[in-house]
């Protein structure tokens, strides 16, 4: 799946036919917080249990509330520190293009 990368780093992905969000947070309890504040709209599934990100039923979140969550995590993510390189270069070798195509939301 394509994701949106912040200067490197994963940041969000659509999945669900685009219905719903994959969204990196700051730490596992910002998620636990959000699903308490409004368990219709937030959620996660085992394959995110130990990651710090929540997905997001985007038809069921209520706007100012999609825009703040996005925005804190964009600010959260962004103090992360940038991620390295995946393969190092070495002259004279091509690296193969990924297969993934990926979106670039911020440099920063």
């Amino acid at each position: 799946m394509p994701s949106f990368l912040l200067d490197g780093r994963f940041f969000a992905r659509f999945r669900d036919n685009d219905t719903v969000l994959v969204l990196q947070l700051g730490t596992i309890s910002d998620r636990d917080a959000l699903m308490q504040l409004d368990p219709t709209s937030f959620f996660f599934t085992e394959h995110y249990r130990d990651y710090p990100a929540v997905l997001i039923r985007l038809a069921e979140v209520p706007r100012s509330l999609f825009a703040d969550v996005v925005t804190e995590a964009r600010r959260q993510v962004a103090a992360l520190r940038a991620a390295r390189p995946r393969h190092k270069s070495r002259p004279g070798v091509k690296r193969r293009a990924s297969s993934r195509p990926q979106r670039r939301l911020w440099h920063e």
